[in-house]
């Protein structure tokens, strides 16, 4: 009896004291309350000092930093690797930075612990990264790229990859992800289509949601990105777009809305073009109407990095950057992501000072702080260190990886059943890129990531393998002259004199020494002290040479410019007309010191200038073919993998192979013996000097850190190829922009000099077997708008493998009151079938497959006929019937 008193007045004090703490502790901390009480308590304790930093994102971490420098907060880092021994401290924090998942987890931890215990409102930070397709992190899988993601058709499959990389991103206590890309790739000349899911909106959103819906259900913050349309004509990244809001209704908006509905997504990244004459990231129509109002979307916009000030350097629609901020701001951004701490000087006073914003930057804080709040940072700041041995499994992450890329590769061409290779061969592996193992754009190193060529090893048993580079994917005629062979004087580096005029006249505004003549000056220009797009410039000094003989040197870059060695002038390139390379004959003797004068003007801007020569180079290409055409001869087949070059702000303006590849096919292909190219690439490639010549094409895409194995099993047929292409394939860069779901044209597609047709259409993709479509049979032939219609038919492998088919169905609107795509997806299977076997397959089509936007652009479903198309791409349609709608 007595100690059951006591054990009741043990609980009453334990109870007194827990009320009494959280009486004492402020409602923001109250974890009882609802998010929008305790954002609101949160907010109106804030300085605005507090709120602009809470909109303030940046790549960092602590290990500069002074006591006071995150006084106020911040919203998030980008953490940087790990640079400090361990055990070495600065004054804020002691933790171990070898870049591993645990010791990231520590880090982040040894971070968030600064904010929680040592700001004055103790707000924790977010931190974020980059996982386009796996996170750009040591340790973390390498998945294959997302063009390759979306080349599976396998939304399933789309969902263990984005689980497993959300597994390995929350396990290191990284809590948003700068991901996906889900920008509509309608120009294969983009560098960055191998980012995206392809051309279509409905494959777009598809994977856009099944990729963002798993991180979201681990709480974490996904951005899709960049809004919006971030590639403008000519396929060329971040330029200004000017389509009707009709045609991003129908096309650009479609994935985003998804993401953001039924995906989860709770913040977007802007893009960094301009949209009807106004920056993306300060555009008001875009972000406040139609995203937050329109939609409704409660989440945090975030600029892309160093953005916000592009209304300043690239739109001109900004005095300056505090103009920048005010105007992002009020156009509904919320976060500004730069890309140093100090770019906050630029930014933070307007922000600051800004009474007239005030409810709007209050807005801007609300959404962050709702999102730090119900990702639970402020009761669970921190992340455990064991997580990431008790979430992940790395075997099983790998396995993943490999299946991914297995449903990925397409088979395009297959003639004489060149493919699979046969037992016994002896192959010839040919290309930089069948050693390389390249992941793609946005990636992390990988783990023991597995080349073709290894792959092949691996695969081949006591088959014969034969490797040669051949030659380079890029093939360097010249570089720029580095800085060890220049000199002013007896000093290392040239004098450089600027002038505010395009003639040279008076004294020069600016004179001083640069290491090497190579220069971009799109975004700034070539000093401080020259202040409008109307300068000239004069380089002198001397060059040495490192070896005897004649070698060609010149300039390359806007003409306007001039080259003199030793007093003579040899490149006269003076009139302001292009871009241009210009290169002349030089006799030079090893160790001489000649000396040189450039002279160079702009009058408008966007300047580029280079000194180059070939003097260092050992690039004999045709070399590296030669010994790879002795090679080829020896064995029974060649496999040739070539690749491209692309990436972010590396826009394509020709699709062909770069470098020498396509005479290294041809010569291969001139022995006589079958070759199977092996494309790698994120994108689109043109064919023509050698498609007819070569026996098999198989395109890979980045297949990830198990894609060496996984093409193996391709090429020696364990793996049946069932790849389909999400962009379309053109025969020539003048069809350009080409995609199978256009509007009907006023005539023909076609030119007279040129097929309107592609090289390979959209859905396409072979197989070592084949497939039969028959018996169509829709539920009901007519039905109302509120109706879904099943149709169903029979699939059968008519081959002899076992194999996957992915079945396509498309809807084509037969009459509308405007004008409808002449087809569009509107569903995807992927069946697997044994030899021999068939099987019943079913689309539901929904109301919501038949909407469309009527001239007002109100969502309607209007009355008529709609064909019903399935196939096994967008070109091969096999089965047909019409639902009628009343």
């Amino acid at each position: 009896m007595q100690s059951a008193k006591i054990i009741f007045f043990l609980c009453c004090s334990l109870t007194f004291k827990a009320t009494l703490a959280q009486q004492q502790s402020p409602p923001y901390k109250n974890a009882s309350l609802s998010i929008d009480q305790r954002v609101k308590d949160l907010l109106a304790r804030m300085t605005p000092e507090e709120k602009f930093w809470q909109l303030y994102m940046i790549p960092g971490d602590l290990d500069n930093a002074t006591p006071d420098q995150y006084q106020h907060g911040l919203f998030g880092f980008q953490v940087s690797a790990g640079s400090k021994e361990k055990g070495e401290t600065n004054q804020l924090l002691t933790y171990n930075t070898n870049e591993s998942g645990v010791a990231l987890a520590k880090k982040i931890n040894a971070i968030q612990k600064y904010f929680v215990e040592r700001t004055r409102l103790g707000i924790p930070i977010i931190a974020f990264d980059e996982s386009l397709h796996g996170l750009v992190r040591e340790g973390a899988t390498a998945f294959p790229q997302s063009i390759a993601l979306a080349a599976t058709f396998d939304t399933t499959l789309m969902r263990q990859v984005s689980h497993a990389i959300a597994l390995e991103t929350k396990a290191r206590g990284i809590r948003q992800i700068l991901s996906p890309v889900i920008n509509i790739a309608s120009d294969v000349r983009w560098g960055r289509v191998e980012e995206t899911y392809g051309e279509d909106p409905f494959l777009t959103a598809a994977m856009g949601v099944a990729y963002v819906s798993s991180f979201e259900k681990l709480n974490i913050v996904t951005t899709p990105k960049h809004l919006i349309a971030n590639v403008g004509d000519g396929g060329r990244d971040s330029y200004p777009i000017h389509m009707s809001e009709r045609f991003l209704e129908e096309t650009h908006f479609i994935p985003f809305k998804a993401c953001f509905g039924p995906g989860g997504s709770r913040s977007v990244m802007t893009s960094y073009n301009s949209y009807d004459g106004t920056a993306s990231t300060s555009n008001g129509w875009l972000l406040n109407e139609k995203l937050k109002r329109e939609w409704g979307f409660r989440g945090f916009v975030i600029s892309d990095a160093n953005a916000t000030g592009g209304s300043v350097v690239l739109h001109r629609t900004a005095a300056n950057y505090a103009d920048a901020s005010r105007q992002a701001i009020r156009g509904g951004l919320d976060v500004i992501f730069q890309t140093d701490y100090e770019h906050f000087k630029l930014f933070a006073g307007s922000l600051i000072d800004s009474a007239r914003d005030k409810a709007r930057i209050d807005d801007a804080v609300t959404r962050v702080l709702r999102a730090k709040f119900q990702l639970g940072l402020f009761e669970n700041p921190y992340v455990s260190e064991t997580a990431l041995a008790e979430w992940v499994d790395p075997l099983r992450h790998k396995q993943i990886a490999k299946e991914a890329a297995l449903e990925s590769i397409v088979l395009l061409k297959n003639e004489s059943k060149v493919l699979p290779l046969k037992k016994g061969v002896a192959i010839a592996v040919i290309g930089e890129d069948a050693s390389e193992a390249r992941l793609g754009g946005y990636s992390g190193p990988g783990n023991k990531k597995v080349s073709i060529l290894d792959g092949l090893k691996g695969k081949a048993g006591d088959q014969k393998i034969f490797y040669a580079e051949g030659c380079k994917r890029l093939s360097e005629e010249y570089v720029v002259v580095a800085p060890e062979y220049l000199s002013n004087g007896f000093v290392q580096g040239i004098q450089a004199d600027y002038f505010d005029n395009i003639t040279f006249s008076g004294t020069p505004i600016a004179t001083k020494t640069v290491p090497k003549i190579d220069f971009l000056w799109t975004l700034s220009r070539p000093d401080r002290s020259v202040k409008r797009d109307f300068y000239s410039a004069r380089f002198q000094g001397t060059i040495r040479s490192p070896k005897s003989g004649t070698f060609k040197i010149g300039l390359q870059g806007n003409d306007g410019f001039r080259l003199y060695l030793d007093g003579k002038l040899v490149v006269d390139r003076w009139a302001k007309r292009s871009y241009s390379t210009q290169l002349v004959d030089f006799k030079f003797e090893k160790g001489k010191v000649y000396s040189f004068k450039i002279e160079f003007f702009e009058p408008v801007g966007n300047a580029q200038l280079k000194m180059i020569w070939n003097l260092p180079l050992e690039n004999n290409w045709q070399k590296g073919i030669d010994d790879a055409v002795a090679l080829v001869k020896k064995a029974d087949v060649a496999v040739v993998v070539a690749g491209i070059h692309e990436g972010e702000f590396q826009d394509r303006a020709l699709l062909s192979l770069p470098g020498h590849q396509e005479e290294l096919i041809s010569q291969m292909a001139a022995t006589g013996k079958p070759v199977v190219v092996v494309l790698v690439g994120g994108s689109a490639i043109t064919m023509n000097n050698w498609i007819d010549k070569v026996k098999g094409i198989v395109d890979v895409w980045y297949p990830g850190e198990e894609g060496g194995n996984s093409v193996a099993d391709v090429l020696f047929g364990d793996y049946n190829p069932s790849g389909r292409l999400p962009i379309t394939f053109p025969v020539h860069e003048a069809q350009l922009p080409l995609v199978y779901n256009h509007k009907p044209t006023g005539r023909g597609d076609d030119y007279y000099n040129l097929s309107g047709l592609p090289l390979f259409p959209f859905g396409y993709g072979l197989s070592y077997t084949t497939f039969e479509y028959s018996e169509l049979i829709l539920s009901r032939r007519q039905a109302h708008a509120n109706e879904s219609v099943e149709a169903t038919f029979t699939l059968k492998n008519s081959g002899a493998v076992a194999g996957d088919e992915v079945c396509q169905l498309y809807v084509k609107d037969e009459l509308a009151s405007v004008a409808r795509p002449v087809m569009e997806l509107k569903g995807f299977q992927r069946v697997h079938l044994k030899p021999g076997e068939a099987k019943k397959i079913t689309f539901t089509i929904s109301p919501d497959m038949l909407r469309m936007l009527n001239s007002k652009l109100q969502e309607v479903i209007e009355p008529g006929d709609f064909r019903i198309m399935i196939g096994s791409s967008s070109r091969d349609i096999r089965l047909m019937d019409v639902l009628t709608i009343e």
